[in-house]
Parts: structure tokens; sequence; C-alpha cells
């Protein structure tokens, strides 16, 4: 006889079981346990990296030391360029012995007053540096304000040791210097257009002639140097860089940078004011 289909509806067979009943109480601790600790040791493998940020003193340049440095460099930066008609005449005393005392008279009131407005004028770079790394922490990524602030020569020291190939390590102590310094090129920057933007409203007003012409060459004037000042700071923080890597991949890692930037930042601007103005016949 065939089977009778009654319309009757026919459902999956569905067990259920209690697993936790079965497992005892120190499986259940036993894995908890080994999951902290594997998380744990995945978060020392895998560290988030610290940017250490060591701010120094907003006014470091008033500082004995610092302050004192800049006094003697200013004083013998206008001082020692005296000793030499000095020593001119001196050796000359025999041939004309009947100079009059006049004539060796140095004036020494206004290599003074220069030496004064160099202290002043370096002081101000400094500080301004200063203002701009704080900026700087306050106003970009952690990550970059630390790669701005820097200890460029060990910096230098630690990618020396690495053992990577010469050429990429000239390649990222230039880099580096480039970030180190950029901070102290654009604080001198700030400084020297500053003063002239000062000179020029200060002639401006001083003048008899307050024509639109007049207003108008100094105009001109003002974005002249204005150039200038831009193109001699680009030239020493490039040259600073060029030569920062160079030296310090020739010599000790950070005497050499130190040596490097120095040189490259004081023939930087004498290299390429010599070259505008023999191939373009441009005085900055």
């Amino acid at each position: 006889m065939a089977e009778l289909d009654f319309g009757i509806a026919h459902y999956p067979k569905v067990s259920h079981c209690d697993a936790g009943a079965v497992l005892p109480e120190h499986y259940i601790s036993n894995t908890q346990r080994s999951s902290e600790d594997f998380f744990k040791n995945d978060a020392l493998k895998y560290s988030v990296k610290e940017y250490k940020i060591e701010l120094k003193p907003l006014f470091s340049a008033f500082e004995l030391r610092p302050f004192a440095l800049t006094t003697l460099r200013s004083f013998l930066l206008f001082y020692l360029p005296l000793l030499e008609p000095s020593l001119n005449i001196e050796e000359d005393e025999e041939d004309f012995p009947h100079d009059s005392t006049e004539e060796r008279r140095v004036d020494l009131l206004v290599p003074l007053k220069k030496s004064v407005k160099q202290i002043i004028r370096e002081s101000t770079v400094v500080t301004t540096r200063r203002i701009l790394e704080r900026l700087a922490v306050i106003y970009v990524s952690q990550r970059m304000a630390w790669k701005l602030l820097k200890d460029v020569p060990k910096s230098a020291v630690r990618k020396s040791q690495r053992g990577m190939p010469a050429t990429v390590y000239l390649f990222r102590v230039s880099r580096t210097t480039f970030r180190g310094h950029l901070l102290g090129v654009t604080a001198a920057w700030i400084v020297q257009t500053g003063i002239e933007i000062y000179r020029c409203f200060s002639r401006i007003t001083n003048s008899d002639e307050s024509d639109e012409a007049n207003v108008t060459v100094r105009a001109k004037l003002l974005g002249k140097k204005i150039s200038g000042i831009t193109i001699r700071c680009g030239a020493s923080l490039i040259f600073a860089s060029i030569g920062a890597g160079i030296c310090a991949t020739l010599f000790r890692p950070s005497v050499g940078q130190w040596i490097g930037c120095a040189a490259g930042d004081l023939a930087g601007p004498i290299i390429v004011s010599v070259c505008l103005e023999n191939v373009f016949h441009v005085d900055l």
C-alpha cells in the first residue's frame, strides 16, 4: 500500500546542549589569561613610537654662556679689521716719520655701535626661533615638530650606526639638517625683512619729499632687498644641508655635520651672490 501524505510539514530536528556546564572553571580562566598575554605581547611588539620634544627656554639667547659668545663674536667681527691698518702704519713709520697723529687715530665708537646692533640682531633671531618652535609644537603634528626640533648632530651619529650606504647616509643627513635648520633660517629671514621694512618706512616718513614717485622708488628698493634676503637665506639653507651631509660622510658624524652646516651656512650666500653678479649681472 502506498504511503499517504496528509500535508503534515516535516521540520528539521534541532538538538540543544549546554557546553558551558561541562567545562571546568579553571579552563575558562586559563583561556582568558592566555588571550590577555597574547594581546600584551602583541602591543609590546607593535608599540606606538613616542616623540620626545624638549623645548629650550624662550629667552635662552640671554643666558650667560650664549650671550657671552654672541658678544665676543660681535666685537671680534668689527674690531679685528681695525688692527690691520694700524699694523701697516707701524711698518711704514720709518718711511714717513712726520705723519700727524690725527691721521692715525681710529674711531672706536663706530665699531662699538655696530657690535651692539649685531648683538641685538643675533639675540632677536634666536628668540624668534624659540617662538617658531613653540608655534610648530602647537600647530603641526607631533612627528613633524619632533623632526623640526631634532638634535641634528646626535641624529647623524645614530644614522651612522645603522650601516647604510654612503650615498643614502649623505642624503638622509642632508635631509635631517634641512629640517633642523629650517626654523633658524626662517627666523633670520623674518628679522632681516623686518629691519628692512622698518628702514623703508622710517626713510619715507623722515624724507622731505612725500610724493608718489619717492614712495614708488622706496617700495621697489624694498622689494629688491627682500628678494635678495630670500635668495641668501635659501642658499644658506641648501648649502648648509649639503655641506652637513658631505662632512658627516667624510669625517666624524657629529663634528662633521656641525662643521659642514656652519661652512655651508656662511659660503652659500656668498657663492650665490657671486654667481648672480657674474652670470646674470644682478647685485644682491
